[in-house]
């Protein structure tokens, strides 16, 4: 059973860890639970796996009174979990963060049922501090999760990387130019918001098409804009977004090869994201969303700067002028782009979906 929810972020690792699974073992049995209102009712039917449901809801951080329900269900849930693995007796239990991971994995480990959890933030989420002293590993995509988790279940932790990694579609970066059409000595600047887009960085992008871009011909600017926003920020490009050196999207469906092609990539930093742009080894400016709870973007960009892997602007901070100053830092600065690229290429693991297999059958088959 596969528990994880709410959003994309705890939802695709655990798509990822299953397919996995059955990649190994086609007779697998999976089953996800979630919540009945997550992203989960959309992405887990589409990927072909049932989803049961438990009522849970997550903790306000501020004074609410609907913290006194989320406090009842919390209690609740275990129970109506217990219910389930009793009626599916799986051999495993994997959750991958969010609220709705909570119970089924607190109530699988009551039932000695072999049970892991997996954390892709620099910073683990609630469910996975309140589940360490239970569940038999902890997974992490970013060391920095020790520091968080009581040193007595430190011992369950291994750094695995992000599961559902994609290095063997990573070509070259002048292969990639080359299949997009580029000329090898084009700069390419690969910018993003993520699917929904980023009204910061929409911004910036567009005024940087008008007052910037016209006096570096040798810089190409791609730029998706989000599906929603591609109308709202074409108008805002006016006669830029027919330049030359210019290509305004509104969804990157070839996303690794862009990544391959890129000399610099300007994105948000959910936990994903980062791990994609390891694993292509591109240089990369980092503008965490501000509206994450417990600022994880942030934490996840600060993790990877900090280790001079990569640059880091505040969302308040990013605008034309800070966009303009960071790609000609990289621009003029080689030894600087090869040395981002060289330390973030060091965070990758290649081989997260083997490593987390191996584990998963190692603690089921120890306490089968």
């Amino acid at each position: 059973m596969m528990t994880g929810g709410g959003t994309g972020g705890h939802i695709n690792p655990a798509i990822a860890i299953a397919d996995n699974i059955k990649d190994h073992d086609p007779s697998a049995d999976i089953t996800f639970v979630g919540t009945s209102k997550g992203m989960e009712n959309r992405l887990v039917p589409r990927a072909g796996y049932p989803l049961e449901h438990i009522e849970i809801q997550g903790l306000k951080r501020s004074l609410s009174l609907s913290n006194i329900k989320t406090a009842y269900l919390t209690l609740t849930s275990v129970f109506r979990a217990k219910k389930l693995l009793k009626k599916y007796s799986p051999d495993l239990v994997v959750g991958t963060g969010g609220y709705v991971c909570y119970p089924l994995c607190r109530a699988a480990a009551s039932l000695h049922i072999p049970t892991a959890v997996h954390e892709s933030n620099a910073v683990p989420g609630l469910a996975v501090r309140m589940l360490s002293p239970y569940v038999d590993v902890i997974f992490t995509n970013f060391e920095e999760v020790s520091g968080y988790i009581k040193p007595k279940y430190r011992h369950k932790i291994i750094r695995v990387g992000n599961p559902g990694g994609r290095s063997h579609d990573i070509t070259s970066c002048s292969e990639a130019k080359a299949k997009l059409g580029m000329d090898a000595s084009t700069f390419s600047v690969l910018v993003y918001g993520g699917s929904l887009g980023a009204d910061t960085i929409n911004n910036a992008a567009a005024e940087y098409a008008n007052k910037y871009l016209p006096s570096h011909k040798n810089v190409r600017l791609s730029h998706a804009a989000g599906v929603a926003n591609y109308e709202e920020v074409k108008e805002k490009y006016g006669a830029a977004a027919q330049a030359e050196n210019v290509e305004l999207l509104d969804y990157i469906y070839d996303m690794p090869l862009r990544q391959a092609a890129a000399d610099v990539i300007i994105c948000r930093s959910g936990a994903m994201t980062t791990s994609e742009i390891a694993e292509a080894g591109r240089a990369a400016v980092f503008v965490p969303s501000p509206n994450v709870t417990d600022d994880q973007q942030y934490k996840n960009a600060k993790a990877l700067a900090d280790k001079d892997a990569a640059l880091l602007i505040r969302d308040a901070d990013f605008n034309a002028e800070s966009m303009n100053e960071a790609i000609n830092s990289l621009l003029g600065d080689g030894e600087k782009r090869r040395r981002l690229c060289e330390n973030v290429k060091a965070f990758a693991v290649p081989d997260a979906d083997e490593r987390i297999y191996a584990e998963l059958m190692k603690i089921a088959g120890e306490k089968r």
